[in-house]
């Protein structure tokens, strides 16, 4: 007999319209629809086609009207700021309504672009809601990005207002970003009408009038704005993901499948119960910030946790431990790289003990490839599930995922499990054919992709067909690598581009990364494929080895080698490894492989706007150049 997550999914499948038409069923609908798939342009599918709904409304004034307007909606924990606050539904609904109030005052209405240029604080959601709430577009770009990157976001939106505040708060610097709003405004062929800017105390910003005011300035006298409805496939929001061709990918997000499949989620895959409080620490300028800070959590009526620190530094290695049992956390999602530098720094996990996480149910990770290192040492310090999935900026929530809401599945170490409810997930070789279990391919989702997934990319449906839709009919493209086993289990071993060609055997990066991690010294590790005149390319690792290490590292070196080269066999051709004090990584925690390559294959490479510290890359090449490789 199937169990029900098997179950689940072959009706998910089979029958598409009726599943997620009993799903909608969850959600407030101001018109509701005549059919839930609409076929007419494949392989462009859309979802509820003639509803109508608002988002703001659903995550928002049906809690706050509804039961649970005492309830916390939002807790803003900030230990760079030592700061921390609450807001119930009722609370932040009335913030919302205002500012709202605000950009429609500014001018804005349904369908106009706004840009959102914060750090990780409530005025942040509260301006994502307040576009939502008035029909508008909401743009969110990571604060402190670069001004290049923030105007070349600007040209593409074409924002009427940009809301932003004075600057951005780290452990040990304040970042200031009115100089880089200013000059990525002066850059930008378009200009926005107007710019609302939050002060923050830490770096006031000068403000440039009349184009710009003041966040509680803008808000003076407005009255609240209602909920304006608008079509379920008329776009939420623009997410800018990186183009391989420099100019950025702007993501459309629909409200109407958005809100149905989020809604989903929290009760399927991640067991999450309406009231309880749920953590995504991620950051609202990501996608995951965007689905699991701001709007899953909403739309199911929990408490979400929004973070203004990081994993290790703010104040130690137990700084997430204390946001769980100060807050009763019941589910946490980040990303491995998270794990991974609270094990470099507290490898026994000492700190784990001086907290109270009986609340604390299950930890969910996605964003990086979870090697089987950092899972198995969560699970044995925490002692709850720790669940590997995986999605994409571009599908918008979890493809592949052990659902704990409808039937957990035994885990295997390495895999994300197998394909949530909605997402028909195939491996195809080369020429397009299904490849055998646990051969290397391709990966890719069958059309139509569920609700939720992004309909197009912003004024380029051209480029949609092509980057996603062209390569293999019928299939979204997803441009990761990776296997089925003979259960079913999904494997996602790198992105199709860190596959490594050696002397013709193709080698995923990740499957040499999880032998490097699983050496007791190793905390981190990232693997790349560099230029070899014989072999084509061969394998280069990097390590970053855990704090109190005694060991020598030329004594590592060696035995992750050897460890290869017992476990992948010779084929590997896995002979150079360097010990790094760090690697470089973008703000949300992804390693920079191909910037690590080019540097070692001698290729000319830009700084990436997403670096968290470009001076890493100094110590990478230097770290290449002791190995023989890079200039």
């Amino acid at each position: 007999m199937a169990g029900r997550y098997a179950e689940a999914h072959r009706r998910s499948i089979e029958d598409p319209e009726t599943f997620w038409g009993e799903a909608a069923a969850e959600i407030d609908w101001t018109q509701r629809w005549s059919r839930v798939l609409d076929d007419s342009r494949k392989p462009f599918y859309r979802w509820f086609p003639d509803a109508q709904l608002n988002t703001c409304h659903n995550a928002l004034d049906r809690h706050a009207d509804g039961g649970r307007g005492d309830q916390p909606a939002l807790i803003y924990d900030s230990p760079v700021t030592r700061t921390v606050r609450t807001y119930t539904y009722r609370q932040l609904r009335d913030e919302v309504a205002r500012f709202a109030g605000a950009l429609a005052r500014l001018g804005v209405t349904k369908g106009d672009r706004v840009i959102i240029y914060m750090p990780m604080v409530p005025e942040a959601l509260i301006a994502m809601f307040a576009t939502a709430r008035i029909g508008a577009v909401h743009s969110v770009v990571f604060g402190g990005f670069a001004a290049r990157e923030l105007a070349t976001r600007i040209d593409d939106a074409t924002p009427k207002v940009i809301v932003s505040a004075s600057c951005g708060v780290e452990p040990a610097r304040t970042i200031a970003y009115k100089p880089l709003l200013d000059a990525a405004i002066e850059a930008a062929k378009h200009k926005p009408a107007h710019c609302v800017i939050y002060q923050r105390t830490q770096c006031p910003a000068k403000l440039t009038r009349p184009r710009d005011l003041d966040w509680y300035e803008a808000q003076a006298e407005v009255p609240p704005h209602p909920c304006v409805p608008v079509a379920a496939t008329d776009p939420l929001y623009i997410l800018y993901t990186s183009g391989t061709t420099g100019q950025p990918k702007g993501v459309v997000r629909d409200n109407g499948g958005h809100a149905v499949a989020l809604k989903w989620s929290m009760s399927n895959i991640y067991d999450v119960k309406p009231g309880e409080v749920y953590w995504a620490a991620s950051d609202v300028g990501w996608v995951v910030g965007h689905s699991y800070i701001v709007y899953a959590p909403l739309l199911h009526g929990c408490t979400t946790v929004l973070y203004e620190g990081k994993p290790v530094g703010t104040p130690d290695a137990g700084a997430f431990w204390r946001v769980i049992a100060q807050h009763k956390v019941s589910v946490l999602f980040t990303a491995p790289t998270a794990f991974r530098a609270i094990k470099r720094d507290d490898p026994d996990g000492k700190l784990i003990g001086k907290y109270d996480l009986s609340h604390f149910r299950a930890l969910f990770l996605a964003g990086e490839r979870s090697d089987p290192a950092t899972l198995e040492w969560a699970e044995r310090h925490l002692k709850v599930p720790v669940i590997d999935h995986w999605w994409q900026t571009e599908t918008g929530w979890p493809i592949a995922a052990n659902c704990l809401g409808i039937d957990p599945l035994p885990v295997k170490h390495g895999s994300p499990t197998k394909a949530v409810p909605g997402w028909d997930v195939r491996v195809l070789d080369a020429d397009g054919k299904e490849a055998e279990p646990e051969e290397i391919g391709n990966i890719v989702c069958k059309l139509p992709m569920p609700p939720g997934a992004f309909p197009t990319l912003w004024q380029a449906e051209d480029r949609f067909f092509k980057a996603y839709l062209e390569r293999y009919p019928g299939f979204y493209l997803t441009a990761d690598a990776g296997y089925r086993d003979t259960d079913g289990y999904v494997y996602i071993m790198s992105r199709i581009d860190d596959i490594i060609n050696v002397a013709g055997h193709r080698l995923s990066t990740g499957a040499i990364e999880e032998v490097l991690a699983s050496h007791p010294d190793v905390a981190e590790c990232a693997v790349i494929g560099v230029a070899d005149d014989i072999k084509g390319q061969v394998p280069v690792g990097f390590l970053v080895l855990k704090a109190g290490c005694s060991n020598e590292p030329p004594a590592i070196v060696s035995e992750v080698v050897a460890l290869v080269r017992e476990r992948i066999g010779p084929v590997a051709a896995f002979k150079s490894a360097t010990i790094v004090a760090r690697l470089p990584k973008t703000r949300s925690g992804k390693i920079l492989r191909g910037t690590m390559q080019k540097i070692a294959d001698r290729q000319d490479w830009n700084m990436p706007a997403t670096i968290d510290d470009p001076a890493i890359l100094d110590e990478i090449a230097e770290a290449l150049r002791a190995i023989g490789y890079a200039r």
